[in-house]
């Protein structure tokens, strides 16, 4: 390939070059230094490509490959983890970093006898056979089997954190989620926001981690009456374009009403989400329209981030969340800095429902995902949404419904946002407060 068509063809695939690096690496920084890498490797061995058309995956696999480096050098840990094992296996966490050793990991090891805790370190993270290690160790095969089976219980048992497993194959029918929406009270405390990990799929509530699954429920106002229900559920791992994380799926049961859709239909989609120790980012999504299914990536630019990205570059909504003095709330009545991305901690509030009080905070977001849209959503010490509030500024798609939204639903609670009006339309609860 000459220069011409190697800068022709590396121009058509760039950017999606660019959201996959960046991607797998930690930070900007480190991926623009892996970026430079691939695409020098590439210039340098343009001319082992002869067919053109296999431009975009050779040069992929180039950058997939630096990443791999990258992650070898730095981390010098195992690129995976042998089939099985899931008790180490969910304590070395998969993040956006690779597979790192949490601190609570090496808290949990510093507790075993040393000779437990180097049968695990010599299992698990430098990978050796159990025939290298019983040579070590000078026993038998069968004694280092022996050993590493009571290794591993005295872990599991110094181990503070113990994941949620999947326990049997399938969907799972809808939680009874009330038809009608329980009365709330939502009363501003003068107590300072505590900080939260957050690690909710943003819009979706549930935790990209296995084993967990949830309902919920859209209710309209004022009539408080369920009008779309979903069940959601990770069903097992996935991997997008070489990037880690879990597959959701979302069956919805009698939407579609806010869309304009039919009211009876049950559609499912399928999402694969990656939640790091700083991000929840969606990374593809897919459902059926007709006959047809269709898949999104991360890669697929506009057409993907328009609808299920979040965050600059498709970073993803924080999970570690504290107020930032981007949006401040005084009653009703909100501003902002003038700056894209908009979420963040407006104070804190105790939420009665469902005969439970709970002490949450409260995060606005604002037109974060749709022009127009805001959201108002309560967020207890757990991390778990308590109540999910929708609000559509006056005019929102005013050319479909007809009328301004705040003489469609003139009872509905409003706020302004620098100065625009926006109304309340819906709420969303899930089966963690029923």
């Amino acid at each position: 390939m000459d220069n011409a068509a190697f800068e022709q063809k590396l121009a058509e695939c760039k950017n999606a070059l660019e959201r996959f690096v960046y991607f797998k690496m930690p930070n900007k920084t480190d991926g623009d230094d892996v970026l430079q890498e691939a695409l020098l490797a590439a210039y340098a061995n343009r001319g082992l490509l002869k067919n053109a058309e296999g431009f975009k995956p050779w040069l992929f696999r180039i950058a997939a490959n630096k990443c791999n480096d990258f992650y070898r050098t730095s981390a010098k840990l195992p690129d995976s983890l042998p089939d099985g094992e899931t008790a180490l296996e969910s304590a070395l966490q998969q993040s956006r970093y690779g597979i790192t050793v949490t601190e609570l990991v090496q808290e949990a090891l510093a507790q075993l006898a040393e000779k437990d805790a180097e049968l695990l370190r010599l299992t698990y993270i430098d990978r050796l056979a159990q025939a290298e290690i019983a040579k070590l160790f000078k026993v038998p095969v069968g004694t280092i089997k022996s050993r590493l089976h009571t290794a591993k219980q005295r872990f599991k048992a110094a181990y503070p954190y113990h994941p949620k497993v999947k326990t049997k194959k399938g969907a799972f029918k809808m939680s009874k989620l009330p038809k009608k929406l329980p009365e709330y009270s939502i009363v501003q405390s003068d107590k300072k926001p505590f900080p939260v990990k957050w690690e909710e799929m943003m819009g979706w509530f549930i935790v990209p981690k296995l084993g967990e699954k949830l309902s919920w429920g859209i209710y309209d106002l004022p009539e408080r009456m369920r009008t779309e229900a979903y069940d959601i559920e990770v069903v097992g791992k996935a991997a997008v374009h070489g990037v880690e994380g879990v597959e959701i799926t979302a069956t919805e049961h009698g939407g579609g009403q806010h869309e304009g859709t039919p009211s009876n239909r049950n559609i499912t989609r399928t999402f694969v989400v990656q939640l790091t120790d700083t991000h929840c980012r969606t990374l593809a999504q897919s459902h059926h329209e007709g006959d047809v299914k269709r898949m999104y990536t991360f890669l697929d630019g506009d057409d993907f981030s328009h609808n299920w990205g979040f965050g600059e570059d498709n970073c993803g909504n924080e999970v570690n969340i504290k107020p930032k003095g981007t949006i401040k709330r005084s009653g009703n009545e909100i501003t902002t800095l003038n700056q894209p991305f908009l979420l963040d901690v407006v104070g804190r509030y105790t939420v009665t429902i469902n005969g439970k009080a709970y002490d949450c905070i409260c995060v606005i977001d604002v037109e974060t995902y749709n022009e127009g849209v805001l959201s108002e959503q309560f967020i207890d010490a757990n991390g778990r949404t308590i109540l999910w509030r929708r609000y559509n500024r006056n005019d929102w798609k005013q050319d479909i419904y007809k009328q301004p939204w705040s003489k469609k639903l003139p009872n509905n609670d409003q706020l302004t946002v620098n100065g625009e009006l926006y109304v309340h339309w819906y709420d969303c609860v899930t089966d963690y407060i029923m």
